[in-house]
């Protein structure tokens, strides 16, 4: 993720408008213009500014995961061996649909994603065939996330 000005000023109003927004990304620019006490029209105007600033990468639907039967999530650990680099690594781990996150880390492990799945079996499934797989993986560490406690975006 690129980050394109990382010293970019924003001020009260700027704070407002991503706050509303944060909360609910469908809330309507004229209800935000309202509540700030600015035009709709630089509302949309400080939106560009934010968005050409790299600070804003976007808005997007949530999907509740558990609706479609997905209540498994996990944390696993990659170690790789020396034969394989990282990147390849990840393009294959690319390929695996249940892998929401993949980080680079420091520590044990080459390599930590976060991955959702339907139950413990389809987990075991993934690890087995998809992942333990991978040229270069030699072996796994997997931390089974019993329930989610806190989920937020960084505060504005």
């Amino acid at each position: 993720m690129k980050m394109v000005n990382q010293n970019i000023q924003i001020d009260g109003i700027d704070k407002k408008i991503l706050r509303a927004l944060m909360s609910d990304a469908r809330t309507p620019i004229l209800e935000i213009a309202r509540h700030v006490g600015i035009s709709g029209a630089a509302i949309h105007q400080r939106l560009r500014k934010l968005e050409k600033s790299g600070l804003i990468s976007g808005s997007k639907f949530v999907i509740n995961p558990k609706v479609l039967g997905y209540t498994t999530m996990a944390f696993i650990g990659i170690y790789l061996d020396k034969a394989i680099s990282n990147p390849e690594a990840v393009k294959q781990l690319q390929k695996i649909p249940e892998v929401l996150e993949c980080h680079y880390t420091t520590g044990n492990w080459s390599i930590f994603i976060k991955i959702l799945c339907k139950d413990n079996e389809h987990l075991m499934h993934v690890l087995n065939r998809d992942i333990q797989s991978i040229t270069g993986v030699s072996r796994t560490e997997t931390f089974i996330s019993l329930d989610q406690q806190i989920e937020r975006q960084i505060k504005i």
